[in-house]
C-alpha cells in the first residue's frame, strides 16, 4: 500500500529534543526528517560520522559550523550542504521561534 505523508506535518509545539525520524532506510543509505525548535549541538560536541551526508534545510534556519573553519554557514529554506565523513561539524543554532525542519541523507 503506498502512503502519502507530509514533511511539515506532525510536528508539536513543544518539543523538549529533537525529532529524528527515519523515513527511508536500505544497505546503501538513510534518509532522515529532523525537526529542531531551539535545539543545537552540545558544548564541545562534534559530529564525526563515518559516511557521507546531504543535508537540506526545508524549513526555519539554522547556523552550522566546522572544525578547523571560522566561518559559521547560515542555512535557510532551500539551501543544501554536501558533508563528506570524518568532516567534524556541529550545530550552532537552530531558530528558537519556529521549528527548523531538515531532510537528512547519509550515505557511504
Amino acid at each position: 500500500m503506498i502512503t502519502k505523508r507530509d514533511l511539515f506535518a506532525d510536528v508539536s509545539d513543544d518539543l523538549k529534543d529533537e525529532l529524528i525520524e527515519t523515513i527511508l532506510q536500505t544497505s546503501n543509505f538513510r534518509i532522515e526528517r529532523i525537526v529542531s525548535h531551539g535545539h543545537c549541538s552540545m558544548d564541545g560536541f562534534w559530529y564525526d560520522q563515518s559516511g557521507n551526508e546531504l543535508v537540506i534545510l526545508l524549513k526555519g534556519s539554522a547556523t552550522l559550523r566546522f572544525e578547523n573553519q571560522s566561518q559559521i554557514i547560515e542555512m535557510n529554506p532551500g539551501d543544501y550542504l554536501h558533508i563528506e565523513k570524518h568532516v567534524k561539524h556541529r550545530v550552532e543554532w537552530t531558530n528558537p521561534e519556529q521549528e527548523t525542519i531538515w531532510l537528512n541523507v547519509h550515505y557511504s
